[in-house]
């Protein structure tokens, strides 16, 4: 592949994120790549990924991003939004403050980041964001997600807000749905089930849709699911 990309990935530490990251490194790109656990990608010492630890819900972290964005990279062609705060809570028992805490990250940190890496991407540019099904009106949906399942159902309404707003300069914005993928936050979600694809599977299709979705796409949820949950 001639066409080398930079990437931003959000998530990296395990799963989808971190299988991510090893794809768009080993094809050539260049990747930054985001989690509060940075252990696992300074782990791969791979030359074409940047790493350091990274919280969502902090300023001053986003702020290091930008600073890297304005004196070394200066484009970004790839921003995938995977990081996800999940809470598995009776809904009548979660706080204000736990509430706030799944949002800061799914919605207000995933918003924030996009907002200061958008002025760094070109019209062909692509921003991808990792929704759920439990976030899609009318699907079927599970008690204890409430604030993670809504939390995802506003990152669709957002992608679709910003597609909008772009669309005479780009970039192009994008949410993918995610059904049962073999994670650790799916263990979380719903101890024992066993789900049908694996997290290198799903990144695979990621890998691939942040690379040429935009051709087909923009402003548009695709439901990434063969199964329930």
């Amino acid at each position: 592949m001639s066409d080398k990309k930079n990437v931003i990935i959000t998530g990296v530490s395990r799963g989808i994120g971190f299988e991510l990251v090893k794809l768009y490194a080993e094809a050539g790109h260049k990747v930054m790549a985001l989690s509060r656990n940075n252990e696992p990608v300074a782990a791969l010492n791979h030359p074409n990924v940047t790493g350091f630890s990274f919280d969502l819900s902090l300023d001053n972290d986003i702020d290091k991003v930008k600073d890297i964005l304005e004196r070394e990279w200066k484009k970004v062609d790839i921003l995938i939004n995977n990081a996800g705060k999940l809470l598995n809570k009776p809904f009548a028992t979660t706080t204000r403050n736990e509430f706030e805490a799944v949002y800061k990250v799914n919605v207000f940190g995933l918003a924030e980041l996009t907002r200061i890496v958008t002025p760094f991407m070109s019209r062909e540019g692509h921003v991808v964001s990792v929704s759920s099904m439990g976030g899609v009106q009318g699907s079927m949906k599970f008690p204890g997600l409430s604030a993670y399942s809504s939390s995802k159902g506003a990152v669709i309404t957002l992608t679709e807000l910003l597609a909008e707003e772009y669309k005479e300069t780009g970039p192009s914005f994008n949410v993918l749905a995610l059904g049962a993928v073999q994670t650790e936050m799916l263990a979380e979600a719903f101890p024992g089930y066993r789900a049908p694809l694996s997290a290198l599977q799903m990144a695979t299709y990621i890998f691939e849709f942040g690379l040429t979705g935009q051709k087909y796409y923009n402003g548009k949820l695709l439901q990434v699911s063969n199964s329930t949950p």
